[in-house]
C-alpha cells in the first residue's frame, strides 16, 4: 500500500468536521479511526495480494452542489436516473449527497431517508448507536480508513410496523477521481417493519487510479424484513472495496441481491450475523470478470440463534485473463440448534487463461443442525452448446443463452425493472456479446 493513504492528520479531520458542522462524537470517531489506520495491517485475503493493488487513491473531500429537483442534477446523473425516477431517491455525486426525495406518505409514517452526514446531526440517538457497529473500525486498515473518511452516504430508518411498499433507491456516482468516494449506507428496520433498498454505483471514465472504499450496515430488529439489491458498475480505474453486513434479531430476515460488475480489481465481503432465533439470510451474488481483473468475493453467514436459516448462491463468469476467488463461509455456533445453512458457489470460465477458485467452508459447532455446500469450476458445457446448435441456434447465441441462464437466478431477483434491465445489459456488455 502506498503511503499516500495516510497523509491526513487529526488537524485535517478537525477542519473537515468543522466545515461540515459535524457533532463532536462523530469528529472524535473519525480521528480515532484514522489513528487506527496508521497501526493496522491490510486485510489478509485468500490467494490475493491486495498489498500490490492501487489503494492510495483516497482523494480529498469536495463539497457537493445541492440540487432542488432531478432536473437540476448534472446531465450524466439525470441520464442515469432515467425518465421515471423513484419517489424515494437519494443521489450522491463524488463526496456528497446532492439530492434526496421521500414521498409524503412515508414521511407521515415516520420513515427517515437522508444523507448519513445530515442524519448524524438530526438523529444522533439512532446514528451513534449503530454506525460502525456491524462493521468495526478496528478490523483492519481499510475499515479504519473507511470509518475515518466516509462521506455523504445514506441513512434509512423504518419505524415499527411500517411496510414500505415502494423500493428506496440510491445512486452513488463518482465523476472526479481526485474526490474522496467512500459512501456509507446505514439501514435500520425497526420491529416488524419491511423495506426494499436498491442502489447503483457508477463512475465516469478516467485514467487516474482511485479507491472506492464503501460500507453498508443493516440492523433488522425482531420480525423485520429487509431486501438489499446493489449493482456495482465502476470503471477500470477504480479499485472497488465493499464491506456489507447485517445483524438480524429474532425472526428477522435479510435478502441480499448483489451484482459485482465493476471493471477494476475488487474485494467484497457480504456477511449476515443471525443473532436471533428464527432469523433468516438469503444471499444471491453474480460477478463477471474481464481483462486482467483480480476479484476476491466472500459471502458469510454466522448462526447464533436457534432455528436460524441461511442460503448463499454465488455465480461468477470469468473471461480473458480475469481471476476470481469465491469464498462461501457458513458458521453454526454452539447452541444454534435446529439451524440450517446451505451454500453454492459456481464459476464459469470462458477463456483458457481465465481462473476461478470456489471455496465452500462449513464450520459447525452444534450437532442438531442441517448444513450443506456445493461448488463447481468449469467451462461452458460443449454438449449443451451442441444441443442448442442442433435446434438451429448459432454457436455464439447458444453460448450466450447458456451463460445468461447460468446468471439468471440472481438477475431475475432484482426488484426494480429498470435496474434489472440495466443489470442484464451490463452482463451482456462485459461478456462482449
Amino acid at each position: 500500500m502506498t503511503t499516500d493513504t495516510l497523509v491526513l492528520d487529526q488537524q485535517t479531520f478537525a477542519s473537515i468536521a468543522a466545515a461540515k458542522n459535524e457533532p463532536a462524537w462523530l469528529a472524535q470517531s473519525r480521528a480515532e479511526a484514522f489513528a487506527l489506520a496508521a497501526q493496522l495491517p491490510l486485510p489478509k485475503l485468500e490467494k490475493t495480494r491486495i498489498d500490490r493493488w492501487a489503494l492510495g487513491g483516497t482523494g480529498a473531500y469536495r463539497a457537493a452542489k445541492l440540487a432542488a429537483n432531478v432536473d437540476d442534477l448534472p446531465g450524466e446523473l439525470a441520464g442515469l436516473i432515467g425518465d421515471n425516477p423513484s419517489p424515494n431517491l437519494l443521489v450522491q455525486h463524488d463526496s456528497g449527497v446532492v439530492f434526496v426525495r421521500i414521498s409524503p406518505e412515508l414521511e407521515r409514517q415516520g420513515v427517515i431517508l437522508k444523507s448519513l452526514e445530515q442524519a448524524a446531526s438530526d438523529h444522533p440517538e439512532l446514528v451513534q448507536k449503530h454506525l460502525m457497529q456491524a462493521i468495526k473500525a478496528d478490523e483492519h486498515r481499510l475499515t479504519a480508513l473507511h470509518a475515518a473518511l466516509w462521506n455523504g452516504g445514506l441513512f434509512l430508518y423504518v419505524p415499527k410496523n411500517v411496510e414500505v411498499k415502494e423500493p428506496i433507491q440510491a445512486i452513488f456516482y463518482s465523476e472526479s477521481p481526485e474526490a474522496t468516494f467512500a459512501p456509507h449506507v446505514l439501514i435500520i428496520a425497526d420491529t416488524h417493519s419491511s423495506v426494499t433498498y436498491v442502489d447503483n454505483y457508477l463512475s465516469a471514465a478516467s485514467e487516474t487510479a482511485m479507491l472506492h472504499n464503501g460500507a453498508l450496515e443493516v440492523f433488522a430488529k425482531p420480525g423485520a424484513s429487509v431486501r438489499v439489491a446493489t449493482v456495482h458498475d465502476l470503471g477500470a480505474h477504480v479499485t472497488d472495496v465493499n464491506y456489507r453486513r447485517a445483524i438480524l434479531e429474532n425472526d428477522a430476515k435479510i435478502e441480499w441481491i448483489v451484482g459485482e460488475l465493476s471493471h477494476g480489481n475488487g474485494v467484497a465481503d457480504t456477511y449476515s450475523i443471525l443473532k436471533g432465533n428464527g432469523s433468516n439470510s438469503d444471499m444471491k451474488v453474480i460477478s463477471v470478470g474481464v481483462g486482467a481483473q483480480k476479484l476476491n468475493y466472500t459471502t458469510r453467514a454466522v448462526h447464533f440463534g436457534k432455528s436460524s436459516a441461511s442460503d448463499m448462491i454465488t455465480r461468477a463468469v470469468m473471461r480473458d485473463e480475469a481471476t476470481a476467488i469465491i469464498n462461501g463461509i457458513t458458521k453454526i455456533e454452539h447452541g444454534a440448534t435446529k439451524s440450517d445453512g446451505q451454500q453454492t458457489e459456481r464459476v464459469l470460465m470462458l477463456s483458457p487463461k481465465a481462473r476461478g477458485d470456489a471455496n465452500p467452508i462449513l464450520l459447525i459447532d452444534e450437532d442438531d443442525v442441517t448444513a450443506g455446500h456445493a461448488a463447481s469450476v468449469g467451462q461452458v458445457n460443449p454438449e449443451q452448446v451442441y444441443y442448442l446448435m442442433s435446434r438451429g441456434i448459432p454457436k455464439r447465441e447458444a453460448e450466450r443463452l447458456i451463460i445468461y441462464g447460468f446468471l439468471y437466478p440472481v438477475i431475475e431477483e432484482i426488484p426494480l425493472e429498470a435496474l434489472r434491465e440495466k443489470l442484464s445489459a451490463l452482463v451482456e456488455r462485459k461478456l462482449g456479446r
